[in-house]
This record gives C-alpha cells, sequence and structure tokens, in this order.
C-alpha cells in the first residue's frame, strides 16, 4: 500500500489537480491521498478570522477564495458538477464562523483551528469531486473523524494508538481511494485542532504508520530535500538519499520541503518517505529510510531556521550547583515553552537556549520567578534576550569521526565575517549548529555550501572600482579567461559590482564582463564611493572582494570600512600604502590579525613578484639588507636610451609618444611615484618611514613644473638638454650609465641618479623594464634580481587578476 501526500501548490489549479490525478493512476496499490489546502489559502483565512476578530471587514478576503474554489471546480469537473453545491455549502458555513467571531471580537486558538479546517475540506472535496468526474471510485475523508489529539490548539499533540487504531478500523471497511484532509485533526470531544503549519505532511504518516504502508510519498513543488534552501543558496541540488535521522535534523532546523514531526511515526515502523515534485513526475526525488547510502560528502544538507530569539542565563551561582539545569528547564517546561538548542559553557558559568521568539518573554518571566532569590542575590544576572537570529545546522551522518568538519564550517562563517552567537553539537556528532545574525543567513549557507559541496570551486564576488585603462584591460582578462578558470581551476569571478568616476552599477546576481562596461555606461546611478560600499556591504555576500584600480585617495580611504566588513581588496592604487604609515600598519595588521586578504603586489612593479617576495624571505626567517631598483617604468626607457644621439627632452617625447608617461610627462619626472613605491617597499621590509622621509633627488628644475601646460614644459625641458647631456658624457668617460635608483637601507629611503658601471645589474635593462635587486642576510654574495616589465595596462591587469584569484585560494 501506498499513502499520497500532494502538497498547496500540487492541488492548487484545475492543471495541478489534473496532474495529480495521472500521478495517482500510474502508482498501483495507492490507497489513501492526503491533501494540503490550496497554496496560499491557509494564510488567507488566518487573515480573514483575525480581520473579524478586530471587527474589520473580511468579505473581500472570503469572496476572493469563494472565486478561487469555484472556478478551479468548475474547470477541473465542470460548471453543471454537484461538487459545486457542497463548495458553495462550505463557504457559507465559513462565512457564519466569522460573523460570529466579527460579533464577539475574539479569536481564539480554537476558533482559528476551526476556520483553518475549511482549506482542507474545500481542497480534499474538490480533489474527490474530480476524481469521481472521472469515474474513480473515490471517497471524502474528513480526517478530523479519526485522528484524535489533545487540545493544544495550533500544535495539538496526536494521540497515536487510538488514532492508528480508528485509521485501520475505516479502510477495513472502506475499499474506495479514500481522499483525506491533511493537517487537521480533532479532541476526543469533536472540537477541531490542527497539527502545525505543513501537518499535512504529518498526516499521512500517520496513516502510513496505521496500516504499515509499503512507502509514504510527499509530493511538493520541488524535486526533493536540496543541500540548502535554492531561494537562498542558488547552487544547491537535489539529494538522493538520506536517512531518517539526517532528515529529521534538517527539517527540525528549517528544511521546508518536509513537516519535521513527519519523520517519527515512519521511522519507528522503517517506512521509507519518498519526496518528489508533481510538475516533473520523472524526477528522481529524495528518498529517506534507514539504508545506508554512498555520500561522497561528509556533510548531506545545511538548513537554517529563521525568527529565533537566544536566552542566556549566566552567573557564578550556576558553577557546581546540581540541579540547576532540572530547576531552569522544568521551570520553561511547565509554561509550555519549546526548546529548539541549549548549549553551555564548560565553566558551568553560563548557559543558553534558542526559543521561538514567541515565547522569548515567557521564558524570561519564567526564569526570574524561578530563580528570583539567587537573582537578588547577585548570584545570577538577569536572564537576556537576543532576537533577530537564525540557526545555521550542518548536517550529515558521515561527519561523525570525520576530522577537520567543525574547523571547515567555522573557517568558511569567520572567513566571511560572520560572528557567532553559540554553538552546539549533539554527542551523534550528526549536526553542527550555530546561532548567528539573521542579516548573515544567506552569506553564511553561501559560505558553507560552497566549502563543502561544489567541489573545490571557489568563487569570489567582485566589486571593481575604476574601468579606465586598468580596469577596462581587468575585465576584459577576467572574460577571455573565465570558462577556463572555472573548468580547470574551479575559480569562479562573479562581478557583483562596478564604478567609475560618472556612474555605479550593481547586481548581487552578477554582471556579464561582456556587458558589463556598457550596463555602466547607461547606469543612471552617479559614483559615490560612500553609497556604493554601503550597497556592497548590503548585499552582505560570502567571498566578496572589493578592487581598487583607481589612483584616488578617496577610495583608498575606504579600505579600513571594507575590510571591517571582512570584504577582501586587491588594489594597484598606491595612495593607501603610502599614505600615513599608522594607517598603512592599521590596514596590514587588521588583515594580517584576522586573515582578510589585502593584496597589493601591483602597487610595486606592476606584475614583477617583488612584494610577494619579500614576505617569503621574511616568513623564512631571511633579513632584508638592502634593496636597490628602478621602480619607474617612464624614467627605465629614457636613460635606458640616453646615450647621447637623442637629447633628453626628445627621449621624453618619444616617451610621452608611446603611452609610457601621462598625459602630462611632469605626473613621472617629478619622482613621486617612484618615490611612493620606494616608500612602500621600505615599510615591507619593516621601516616605520612616512612619505616625507624619503629623499628624493629633483630631476627637473622648477621652472620646468611652473610651466603652465604641457607645451611650454617642453620648452623649460629642452633648456636642460644641455646640463643633463653634460653628466651623461661624464659619466661615459668613466664607461658608466645614468639610472635613476631607489636604496632603502639602514632605515632610510632615496631616490637619485647615478651612475653605473658595465658589471650593474640596471645595465641590463631594455625599454622600459623595471629591476628590484634584494640583498638578505641569505643572498648576501649574490642578490636576489627580479627584472621585467614594470608597467602596461596588460602586466598590470594580470597582476590585479593575479591577486584576485589568489582571493579565491585563499578560501580553501
Amino acid at each position: 500500500m501506498i499513502i499520497m501526500k500532494f502538497g498547496g501548490t500540487s492541488v492548487g489549479s484545475a492543471a495541478a489537480i489534473e496532474k495529480l490525478m495521472q500521478i495517482v493512476a500510474g502508482r498501483a496499490g495507492t490507497r489513501v491521498v492526503v491533501v494540503s489546502a490550496f497554496s496560499g489559502v491557509t494564510d488567507s483565512l488566518i487573515e480573514a478570522a483575525r480581520a473579524a476578530g478586530r471587527g474589520e471587514k473580511f468579505d473581500t478576503i472570503l469572496e476572493a477564495l469563494a472565486i478561487r474554489h469555484r472556478e478551479v471546480m468548475e474547470a477541473a469537473a465542470g460548471e453543471l458538477d454537484p461538487g459545486l453545491d457542497r463548495i458553495q455549502e462550505l463557504h457559507a458555513e465559513l462565512r457564519r464562523v466569522l460573523d460570529g467571531i466579527f460579533i464577539l471580537k475574539e479569536v481564539s486558538p480554537r476558533s482559528l483551528d476551526y476556520v483553518m479546517s475549511f482549506g482542507e475540506r474545500l481542497s480534499a472535496s474538490i480533489v474527490t469531486r474530480c476524481f469521481q468526474a472521472r469515474g474513480v471510485d473515490a471517497e471524502y475523508l474528513d480526517s478530523r473523524a479519526l485522528i484524535k489529539t489533545d487540545d493544544r490548539h495550533g500544535n495539538a499533540k496526536v494521540f497515536a494508538e487510538e488514532s492508528y487504531k480508528n485509521i485501520k478500523d475505516h479502510t477495513a471497511g472502506h475499499g474506495a481511494l479514500q481522499i483525506v484532509t491533511g493537517f487537521i485533526a480533532s479532541t476526543r470531544e469533536g472540537a477541531t485542532t490542527t497539527l502545525g503549519r505543513g501537518g499535512s505532511d504529518y498526516t499521512a504518516a500517520i496513516f502510513g504508520a496505521a496500516l504499515d504502508a509499503e512507502r509514504v510519498e510527499i509530493w511538493t513543488d520541488v524535486d526533493g530535500i536540496l543541500t540548502a534552501d535554492p531561494k537562498m543558496v542558488k547552487n544547491a541540488f537535489c539529494i538522493d538519499e538520506i536517512s531518517y535521522s539526517e532528515a529529521m535534523e534538517l527539517s527540525h532546523f528549517g528544511a521546508k520541503v518536509l513537516y519535521p514531526p513527519t519523520v517519527q511515526p515512519l521511522l519507528e515502523k522503517k517506512i521509507p518517505v519518498w519526496i518528489g515534485n508533481s510538475f516533473r513526475p520523472d524526477a528522481k526525488g529524495t528518498l529517506i529510510s534507514d539504508r545506508k547510502s554512498n555520500n561522497r560528502w561528509p556533510v548531506r544538507g545545511i538548513s537554517s531556521l529563521e525568527n529565533i530569539t537566544l536566552v542566556s542565563v549566566q552567573g557564578t551561582g550556576m558553577i557546581g550547583v546540581s540541579g540547576f539545569s532540572s530547576r531552569l528547564f522544568g521551570a520553561l517546561a511547565r509554561r509550555g515553552i519549546n526548546v529548539i538548542m541549549i548549549t553551555q559553557a564548560s565553566s558551568e558559568h553560563s548557559i543558553c537556549f534558542a526559543v521561538t521568539p514567541g515565547d522569548a518573554a515567557e521564558a524570561v518571566t519564567a526564569i526570574k520567578e524561578e530563580f528570583a532569590l539567587e537573582v537578588k542575590s547577585g548570584l545570577l544576572e538577569k536572564p537576556a534576550a537576543e532576537q533577530n537570529l537564525v540557526i545555521i545546522a550542518v548536517v550529515g551522518e558521515n561527519m561523525k569521526n570525520t576530522p577537520g568538519i567543525s574547523g571547515k564550517v567555522f573557517h568558511s562563517l569567520g572567513r566571511n565575517g560572520v560572528n557567532v552567537a553559540a554553538i552546539a553539537q549533539g554527542s551523534s556528532e550528526i549536526n553542527i549548529s550555530a546561532v548567528l545574525a539573521k542579516q548573515d543567513e544567506a552569506k553564511a549557507l553561501n559560505a558553507i555550501h560552497e566549502a563543502f559541496f561544489l567541489s573545490g570551486t571557489r568563487s569570489v564576488n567582485l566589486f571593481l572600482v575604476g574601468c579606465g585603462l586598468i580596469g577596462g584591460t581587468l575585465l576584459e582578462q577576467i572574460a577571455g579567461q573565465r570558462e577556463t578558470l572555472a573548468e580547470r581551476y574551479k575559480i569562479q569571478i562573479n562581478i557583483c559590482g562596478l564604478a567609475n568616476s560618472r556612474g555605479m552599477i550593481l547586481d548581487g546576481q552578477g554582471l556579464s564582463p561582456y556587458r558589463a562596461k556598457a550596463l555602466l555606461a547607461d547606469s543612471p546611478s552617479p559614483f559615490n564611493i560612500d553609497a556604493f560600499v554601503r550597497q556592497m556591504k548590503e548585499f552582505n555576500l560570502p567571498n566578496s572582494c572589493f578592487c581598487d584600480c583607481t589612483a584616488s585617495e578617496t577610495v583608498a580611504a575606504v579600505y579600513e570600512t571594507v575590510l571591517h566588513a571582512a570584504i577582501a581588496i586587491v588594489t594597484p592604487n598606491k595612495k593607501a600604502n603610502s599614505g600615513s604609515f599608522d594607517y598603512y600598519r592599521r590596514l596590514t595588521a587588521y588583515s594580517r590579525d584576522r586573515g582578510i586578504p589585502y593584496l597589493y603586489e601591483v602597487t610595486v612593479c606592476a606584475g614583477l613578484p617583488v612584494i610577494s617576495t619579500l614576505r617569503d624571505l621574511h616568513l623564512s626567517g631571511d633579513r632584508v639588507l638592502r634593496i636597490e631598483a628602478v621602480l619607474s617604468g617612464t624614467l627605465s626607457f629614457i636613460f635606458n636610451n640616453f646615450d647621447g644621439e637623442t637629447t633628453f627632452s626628445a627621449l621624453v617625447r618619444e616617451a610621452k609618444s608611446k603611452g609610457y608617461t601621462e598625459p602630462d610627462p611632469r605626473d613621472d619626472l617629478n619622482a613621486m611615484d617612484a618615490a611612493r613605491k620606494a616608500l612602500i617597499l621600505a615599510r615591507e621590509c619593516g621601516l616605520p618611514l612616512e612619505f616625507s622621509q624619503v629623499s628624493i633627488e629633483a630631476l627637473l628644475p622648477e621652472a620646468c613644473f611652473r610651466a603652465p601646460n604641457v607645451d611650454a614644459f617642453f620648452t623649460e625641458l629642452e633648456k636642460s638638454d644641455a646640463g643633463f647631456e653634460k653628466r651623461r658624457a661624464a659619466a661615459c668617460t668613466e664607461g658608466k650609465q645614468l639610472r635613476y635608483v631607489a636604496v632603502i637601507e639602514a632605515g632610510s629611503a632615496r631616490i637619485s641618479l647615478r651612475a653605473e658601471p658595465p658589471e650593474s645589474p640596471f645595465r641590463s635593462l631594455v625599454d622600459s623594464d623595471n629591476i628590484v635587486v634584494i640583498t638578505t642576510e641569505r643572498y648576501s654574495k649574490l642578490p636576489m634580481v627580479i627584472k621585467g616589465p614594470g608597467a602596461g595596462a596588460q602586466v598590470t591587469a594580470a597582476g590585479v587578476f593575479a591577486d584576485i584569484v589568489r582571493v579565491a585560494r585563499s578560501l580553501v
């Protein structure tokens, strides 16, 4: 025998009911079909009852319900079907009940249960008539006649043995297909009760256990139990098989596809439950049983229970006092308060537990009354209640005896800045639960789901500010490499925000890297860095990364705010690390202490691995003694080609024409950019220098900087050609060549024009190459040399891209 249950969406239209009947016809041995109210009807009934209780009109709600049920009945069974009379009778009875509530101006739990019962009674009546109209021997069965409960309205307790006997006796004398009202039952005195929202699943389980069914099938609008809520985790997927205990844990902590009490009566009799999609009946679905299944993941699923209040009790009066927990939870039990989760410090100094918000005030009152003397004497603090929380539950039988599960869970949360208020794990090791803020729910679910289920796939949600030469090239590189990263390296980069000096666009679902710049051009939102960061934080996405491809001090000023939001930063912008030493220290220290990536490799020598090399030397215990470097691609080009055949000013013009300089070459020739890079290297070596302490030899006379425009600048520069040539010739007579070199040593940093001998590594430079020569205690006789292109959009963007990939790799 098969017991089938169909949820609200599976009975909510004539087409859905037609599909339902086809499914039942294809399942030989089906004797019982349990149905829920049409989707949304129970909420409408509650709304109507509460409106009546407030003395407000409810006619609009009632009329909409009558029209909906009548239209479905006419479409499914015909406009003249006699079942329409039954629908009309039920709606007339419902109106009389609501009229009574309206007169009394009160809706009690008992009357609310009775009002809610009309949803299932109407849907079961319609489904019964639809079967009968097609010649199927079907009977309407009001489950209130068989399932008996206590009088706790809204969530009644079932008297199992009595209900089982009633069901067996009834089905023994009725061979027709039974169309059963889910969700509702009655007391022994005949008062209507309900089994809790979602209780139609429970009704099916009760019938299954009573009749020793072969299995129970729960038909809904999803393919089965998923690894997480697909509304929050878009990568969630269906679980083929799951154990009873895993299903109970997931449903208890919020998995909405299954009502929590459903599993228990079936577990006792080892009756499997299958969950499927009535709109995709050929989908595999999820089987719940006691069969050991092969699961390649240690975790089976992740669920969340929303709207939780955490009540905490603490004080020295708890330590070593036997019976304290008994008194605490006894006081709660006497008031009928259900405790969802409990956790206690090993010191016995504090204990906290989770309840629904509706029970929170009552729980606090119960504790105050039970421990009034202890609170008065200062042995206990007053109980505190923290609201707007959720419980995240990580469930799986394979978690037991598998090292590293807890570490992986809490690393994924901590890496994303999710604060955990409380933790609990049962001795069975099947469930790790954490209480956290409601605002972090989606982020936490996605972070944990990715950590366990995406086979090593790591995603980065990128927010890019600056779409000029570097940022635009970066977008092109991401678009060109996206598939390779995903397929070969399992790294996925989602562009969720984009901005330039004119506008900004943000989308938590992601922007196409191929169309992102076009979408930004059409965006009506003007750029505001504070608004951009605020929206990025409000998205609260896991694995977020802020990328600054500007040279803006204003953008650099928000780095601290971004890091404090647990968002990684990747930047080629030198302004933050060459600003005040205190700001540099705060950024790097927070990144190091909290494990939040702050990557700025590209701030010095573009894509060359200079900063990472210095860090590796430091981590391995080496000590940097001296750094010498050519850090300006512009000045490198000029002096590499300053051989006497071309004047200095002509070489500057050539560098400008090749795009090696800024539109105004003075921005390069003032050596400020090279000095910032030298300062960053000095700080990376541990020197607490300010920018003002970097010694800079001026290359140009003051008249060049006072020139009102670029043309006037070149006029003044030409006047200096003779001086540059004299200095070049003097070096040449000694077999040397001029290079503009930064030196960091002995607690200082300086940049100057030097004459280099033939054996100097700086003589090997070509075009606009950069070079960094590092002398350390280990590399003292033969210094380490890092050389290559130190400028250009492609190599700079590639360096930024590499840092973004490093952020992804840090998520492992």
